[in-house]
């Protein structure tokens, strides 16, 4: 599942350096589906941080990877 994560992850991150931010995967917890992201850059302090976790980088691995149930920040 992580590696499944890992390409979804590369797709988004495209999107997110084009406005000056960037995502890293920090883990994948294969038992409960959770998978933790780091936002950078523009991203990490932006107000909208979370709108875009959830309605851009959730959705997408979500759609793609079946098995994870959220995507959560640190």
């Amino acid at each position: 599942m992580k590696e499944k994560v890992e390409e979804v992850i590369g797709q988004i991150r495209p999107i997110l350096q084009a406005d000056g931010g960037d995502i890293q995967l920090i883990g994948v917890d294969e038992k409960t589906g959770i998978v933790t992201v780091g936002l950078r850059g523009r991203c990490g302090s932006c107000p909208h941080a979370q709108m875009t976790l959830q309605a851009v980088v959730e959705k997408k691995i979500k759609e793609l990877v079946p098995e994870v149930t959220a995507v959560e920040r640190v």
